[in-house]
């Protein structure tokens, strides 16, 4: 984490700027995956009962908190440098 804290700060405003916008689409996409993964074990659930697909969603959780960790920095620093 130190080290994308390090990145971080190298960069310009512009640059944070732009890393804002990046994330906040990638933040959608990853809502949308979450979300049909979450309706796909629901749905086996309901029509198969436990299997594979019921804990598939499972699968996702460590890209979504790495994810939550770098928007986290990134407003950090933005909000350090008043561009928030």
């Amino acid at each position: 984490m130190q080290s994308n804290d390090k990145q971080l700060t190298e960069l310009s405003d512009d640059d944070l700027l732009q890393q804002k916008k990046k994330l906040k689409s990638e933040k959608i996409s990853n809502a949308v995956i979450l979300g049909f993964m979450v309706g796909v074990a629901v749905f086996s659930t309901w029509r198969n009962g436990f299997g594979l697909f019921t804990f598939f969603p499972l699968l996702f959780v460590p890209f979504a908190m790495s994810h939550t960790k770098k928007v986290a920095a990134l407003e950090a620093e933005l909000r350090a440098r008043d561009l928030s």
